[in-house]
């Protein structure tokens, strides 16, 4: 196997139902893909060669059951194949618990290949939740998953697409929990784990802003007690800690000003004060044909032993099968990837 030096990527299938075989074989029939990594897909071939042949781009899927047995050639998709879909009662577009099972299973088989070191980071496609649980894996979405099968406890979500990076104190969590869980030692961890992140990224010295938790960041305690109890004693210890950081910042002002470039990462206080913004940047929705026309952005999971890079949307089953889907978020997570595994230390 001749990998050139180049990282070797192990990218799930997603769900099979979903835009996830589709964007795959959208990126991966792009020449430029292979010039900067050695990819493989993890999931069922017969899917992804019905992906292929519905794309009509003349790819050739080579199903393989070892990491070594990738040829890693432009033209081919090589597939660890699992070989877990029955093509007989599989269905686009619709939620089925066989098409769940095969996602997890997918999933799972990128972070063995990464914890034993046979791929050099991962990237995932979309799954669905519901298809997740109805197949009985009980998971809020690919980051818990990753954490569980990593033995991770300490880890953040952050989104990135050019200037915008956004990491989150908390994400699937109630809103009204959410404001439980700005604390100051989790403000801290979070940061730290932006800070490494965009050092990967080649920014040797990055300018975090800190976002606040209520309007106006409180207004010096008018609306709220969190910025003056957890986020400012937050900020003061990073900066003891000799960190490039600001905050906290109102939010409004702080993301109109991160994607402009002022700062090299954002830390959310919740879910939905980072996913906003950064999806009102990333997105872009068609009037005239009523889809999306684009959807960019990455979420990376930091805080693990391995490199997990996904697309930043949902797997569109209204549109799946029809040739429509973007690539643009399956384009990026692989150049985010690439470069997080050149950049490992």
């Amino acid at each position: 196997m001749n990998t050139d030096k180049k990282p070797i990527l192990a990218i799930t299938m997603g769900d099979p139902a979903g835009i996830g075989p589709e964007i795959i074989v959208k990126a991966l029939s792009l020449k430029e893909t292979y010039e900067k990594c050695n990819p493989i897909v993890t999931g069922d071939a017969a899917v992804m060669e019905m992906a292929a042949n519905q794309a009509g781009n003349g790819l050739r899927i080579n199903a393989i059951s070892q990491v070594k047995d990738a040829i890693f050639e432009y033209g081919t998709i090589d597939v660890y194949d699992l070989n877990c879909i029955d093509m007989q009662t599989f269905k686009q577009g619709e939620v089925a618990a066989q098409c769940g099972d095969a996602a997890f299973k997918a999933v799972v088989k990128a972070i063995e290949l990464a914890m034993n070191k046979e791929v050099d980071g991962t990237v995932t496609a979309p799954l669905n939740k519901e298809a997740l649980n109805l197949a009985g894996h009980h998971f809020d979405g690919h980051t818990e998953i990753y954490a569980h099968y990593t033995n991770t406890k300490k880890y953040a979500m952050l989104l990135a697409d050019d200037f915008m990076r956004v990491i989150h104190v908390s994400t699937h969590v109630p809103l009204r929990k959410a404001c439980d869980l700005v604390k100051k030692e989790r403000i801290i961890d979070v940061t730290e784990l932006i800070i490494d992140a965009c050092r990967q990224f080649g920014i040797d010295n990055p300018h975090i802003g800190i976002a606040g938790l209520n309007p106006h960041a409180s207004d010096n305690g008018l609306f709220g007690c969190e910025e003056k109890d957890e986020i400012m004693p937050a900020v003061e210890a990073l900066k003891t800690k000799g960190y490039n950081v600001e905050g906290p910042v109102p939010p409004d002002t702080l993301f109109a000003k991160a994607k402009c470039g002022k700062f090299d990462g954002c830390v959310a206080m919740y879910h939905d004060q980072g996913h906003i913004p950064f999806k009102v940047v990333g997105f872009n929705w068609n009037k005239e044909t009523g889809k999306m026309e684009s959807a960019k952005g990455v979420n990376i999971t930091l805080g693990l032993p391995i490199i997990r890079v996904s697309v930043d949307h949902g797997t569109a089953f209204d549109v799946a099968g029809k040739g429509v889907a973007s690539p643009d978020a399956m384009l990026l997570s692989i150049d985010y990837a690439t470069r997080m595994a050149k950049n490992k230390a």
